[in-house]
């Protein structure tokens, strides 16, 4: 409950973060690996004690041979990633790499085409264009029936299938901005780079963070069919405040038990995985928090709104209805007064049938009797034409 009593500070801070992120890419963005630019990868070993890497790094520049990236490997080693070079540019490259009083041994080198690397980028985006699609069809067809059309029109709280879908998206993007941020940060002070291992962390924290995000909405679902069959009465906020409480240890208790494995990785498995390992960890803690602090609380920010807005829209009608009904005056009828002599000149004619018991159509009779008032007019004229014709 305390995280949707307090969404809109939790908003804030998240936001925050979010936006650090952001500036840190639009500055720095990322340094993707040989695997998807192309270019040369190069891994070397040193019998005895390694070189300085501030020393090779100093001499691979003096090359000028473009942009480059010169990380360690195991304890004796380094790996080299530069552009595409030819055998004369090779040579000179191990001979920087082999500074005076030390023994290089090579241990592996490989080259990739540019076009081969913009087709693995391709092939990644898609890949991750892909898992978001489907995670969006996944939850609006698993929470397809929590929202019934009856409901709607009246009012029920809750939302719809696709506004869990779209929330899950919106969750799983912060998940991939924040590890997306610190990685063109390390990008551009520590010279990280994006490569498949990079990209194949980025794919487990997406089913990781959706995994722990549709965990808390199933609660919600169930909290709430649950208060429809017993006739309870209880606002959307407290049902999704009363299932995050449900759920805090699974999700604290599951992260943290992946934090360890993970940080066991980032110590003990060396500078090949360091990165690797890094990435995860921001991303379990990020999709831990956001699951918890940002999935939930947005269900209730968004079916408030929804109801605000749908209070509004009847308001707003029924105050147009109020002005059409004020604008419309009644039409006043005046009825002239009429003379006993116009009167006695427009006889009233009542109109009455009869009929048989059972006569077809075309048998009624019609017969046409004066009112009182016109049989009186009647008279008064002839008496008038009898006075003339004396």
């Amino acid at each position: 409950m305390f995280f949707v009593q307090n969404r809109k500070r939790i908003f804030t801070i998240i936001g925050a973060l979010a936006a650090v992120a952001t500036i840190a890419l639009a500055l720095w963005g990322l340094r993707f690996g040989i695997e998807f630019t192309g270019g040369t990868i190069v891994e070397v070993a040193y019998v005895g004690e390694r070189p300085e890497q501030a020393l090779l790094e100093r001499r691979i520049a003096e090359l000028d041979f473009g942009g480059f990236s010169l990380r360690k490997s195991d304890q004796d080693g380094y790996i080299l990633r530069m552009r595409d070079v030819t055998e004369a540019e090779y040579t000179l490259v191990r001979g920087a790499l082999s500074p005076e009083g030390s023994e290089m041994i090579e241990r592996r080198r490989a080259t990739v085409g540019p076009v081969i690397g913009e087709e693995l980028r391709n092939k990644a985006l898609v890949a991750i264009a892909v898992v978001i699609l489907l995670i969006i069809l996944y939850v609006a067809f698993a929470f397809r029936n929590v929202r019934t059309e009856e409901e709607e029109k009246e009012d029920a709280p809750g939302v719809s299938s696709w506004t869990y879908g779209l929330i899950a998206i919106f969750v799983l993007a912060h998940d991939l901005l924040i590890p997306l941020g610190m990685f063109a940060i390390l990008g551009n002070f520590l010279g990280a780079e994006v490569d498949v291992l990079i990209v194949m962390a980025f794919l487990t924290i997406l089913g990781y963070s959706v995994n722990d995000t549709i965990v808390i909405f199933d609660r919600v679902r169930e909290n709430l069919k649950k208060n429809e069959d017993e006739s309870v009465e209880e606002s959307f906020a407290d049902t999704v405040g009363r299932s995050l409480s449900q759920t805090y240890a699974r999700s604290i208790n599951t992260s943290v038990t992946t934090l360890f494995v993970v940080t066991a990785l980032l110590i003990f498995g060396g500078p090949t995985t360091t990165f690797f390992a890094l990435t995860l960890a921001v991303g379990v803690f990020a999709g831990t928090y956001s699951s918890l602090a940002l999935a939930a609380p947005l269900l209730v920010t968004v079916e408030a709104y929804q109801h605000e807005k749908k209070h509004a829209k009847a308001a707003a009608a029924t105050l147009v209805g109020e002005k059409k009904s004020a604008t419309q005056k009644p039409v006043e009828t005046t009825t002239p007064a009429v003379s006993p002599n116009e009167s006695a000149k427009a006889p009233e004619l009542v109109v009455t049938t009869s009929s048989t018991a059972t006569p077809p159509p075309s048998q009624h009779q019609f017969t046409l009797e004066p009112q009182s008032g016109a049989v009186s007019g009647k008279k008064k004229r002839k008496k008038k034409r009898k006075n003339k014709k004396r």
